[in-house]
C-alpha cells in the first residue's frame, strides 16, 4: 500500500511539473517568440538544474513536439464540442458553430495559436510520426466531418472543381478515405478552402493586424462566415448563430 501511494504521489508530482514546464514554455514564447523556448531558460525560471529538466524532456524539440500535440488536441476537443452543441443539425449552423468556437479558442490561446500556425520554431525538426501528427489529423477529421454533413447541399457548388486523390499528401488522402469513404477528393479540397476562409481573418486578428482598421473584428469575421455559407449554398443570414466574443 505504501509503495503504491508513493508511486502515485511521484506520478502526480511529475505530471504537475511537466504541465508547469509547458506553461512556462508558452509564456517564454509569448515574450520572446518561438526562439524563446529553451529548456535551460525554463529550468532557471523553475529553480531547477538543467540536468533535472532533461529528465522530463530529453531535448527542446521533444518539448515542442509535446506542446504541439497538446495544442492540436485542445483545439480538436473545442471544435468537437462546438459541433455537438450547435443550435441545430443544419450544416449552416454547424459551420457557424465551428467558426465561432475556432475564433474564441484562438483569442483565448494566442500563444498556442502561434505555435501551430505561426512562424516555425527556429531549428525545430518535427518527427514524421507520433502524437503531434495524430492530433493534427484528428483536427483535420473534425473539419472533414463538417464538410461531410454539408456535402449533400454543397456538392453542386463544387461541380467545376476537378480534384484527384493525387492532389493531396498521401497521409491526408489516406485519412480522408478511411474516415469518410463516401467523400470525393473535391470534398477534401473544400475542407481546406473552408479552413482557409476561417483562418485568414482570424490570423490577422490574433497577430494584431486589424486593430488599426476596425473596432470589432468579430463583426467582420461574422460577415465573412455568413458569406461563406451562402457561397456553399447552405443558406443565408437568417441561419446565422450569434457571434462569439
Amino acid at each position: 500500500m505504501g509503495d503504491a501511494t508513493t508511486q502515485s504521489r511521484r506520478a502526480r508530482l511529475r505530471a504537475e511539473t511537466t504541465a508547469e514546464i509547458k506553461t512556462i514554455a508558452l509564456k517564454h514564447m509569448a515574450t520572446d517568440g518561438p526562439a524563446g523556448i529553451s529548456l535551460r531558460a525554463i529550468a532557471r525560471a523553475m529553480g531547477m538544474t538543467a540536468g533535472a529538466i532533461y529528465s522530463y524532456f530529453t531535448s527542446r524539440d521533444d518539448l515542442i513536439t509535446a506542446l504541439t500535440a497538446d495544442v492540436y488536441d485542445s483545439l480538436a476537443k473545442t471544435l468537437e464540442a462546438a459541433h455537438r452543441d450547435a443550435s441545430s443539425d443544419r450544416p449552416a449552423d454547424k459551420v457557424l458553430a465551428h467558426a465561432h468556437a475556432y475564433r474564441a479558442w484562438a483569442i483565448a490561446h494566442p500563444e498556442e495559436f502561434r505555435l501551430i500556425y505561426g512562424d516555425p520554431v527556429p531549428g525545430y525538426k518535427a518527427p514524421e510520426a507520433g502524437a503531434a501528427q495524430e492530433a493534427e489529423h484528428r483536427l483535420c477529421a473534425v473539419l472533414l466531418e463538417l464538410v461531410a454533413d454539408a456535402w449533400p447541399q454543397a456538392a453542386a457548388a463544387q461541380a467545376g472543381c476537378d480534384y484527384d486523390w493525387s492532389d493531396f499528401r498521401p497521409s491526408l488522402a489516406a485519412m480522408a478515405q478511411e474516415t469518410f469513404p463516401e467523400l470525393p477528393p473535391a470534398a477534401v479540397a473544400l475542407c481546406l478552402r473552408l479552413w482557409s476562409r476561417m483562418h485568414g481573418l482570424l490570423t490577422l486578428e490574433v497577430y494584431g493586424h486589424l486593430r488599426h482598421q476596425v473596432h470589432d473584428p468579430g463583426k467582420l469575421y461574422e460577415a465573412d462566415m455568413c458569406d461563406l455559407i451562402r457561397t456553399l449554398g447552405l443558406g443565408g443570414r437568417d441561419q446565422a448563430a450569434p457571434a462569439a466574443g
